[in-house]
């Protein structure tokens, strides 16, 4: 477990390395964040992407359309082997998955049930996800297939940075070049 707890510390901590490439709580629509460490076998990830990358909107949810949409990406995106396919040979499974919609003060717009507190806010969401794999061979783990998205017609990238014990490297990751290749 403190092994875990370090990862999720260094991906807090990824904001640092990123400020000159995105300016911090804004965001581009197309473009997401994900940010992997490796640490042995376990690897952690965290995505960010704005609502409308994912549903289409950032407008606060009031159609039951919208509140279907909101539910559907999150339980999307909590199925990350699914999203970001990882070589067979490493051998990956998921030890846990949260994911979310936040409102652009920093709340949980989605866990609330009571979605119509928030049918009169303004401003821009963001789907927020947190993983947390092992992956039995993880000197196997040579590339990531982004099925993200397939899932997300929306989304055109994903800016990545990755932090293994060998040190930091950054990544960016279209639609039209869906395939990290980590040159392992």
């Amino acid at each position: 477990m403190k092994q875990t707890f370090s990862l999720i510390a260094l991906i807090a901590a990824f904001p640092a390395f990123a400020e000159d490439a995105r300016e911090l709580d804004a965001h581009e629509h197309g473009v997401g964040t994900l940010n992997i460490a490796i640490d042995g076998t376990t690897v952690a990830m965290g995505i960010e992407a704005p609502g409308a990358d994912i549903v289409g909107f950032e407008y606060a949810a009031e159609s039951d359309a919208d509140l279907a949409a909101i539910d559907a990406a999150v339980a999307t995106l909590g199925a990350p082997l699914d999203l970001f396919v990882m070589s067979d040979a490493a051998n990956c499974s998921l030890v846990e998955a949260e994911a979310a919609l936040e409102g652009e003060d920093g709340h949980d717009d989605h866990a609330d049930e009571e979605h119509d507190d928030h049918s009169d806010e303004a401003g821009h969401t963001e789907f927020h996800a947190e993983y947390t794999l092992t992956c039995d061979n993880p000197d196997a783990l040579t590339e990531i297939t982004f099925a993200y998205f397939e899932a997300f017609p929306n989304a055109q990238g994903v800016e990545v940075q990755m932090i293994t014990t060998t040190g930091a490297q950054a990544f960016e990751v279209t639609r039209d070049a869906p395939v990290l290749d980590l040159g392992r």
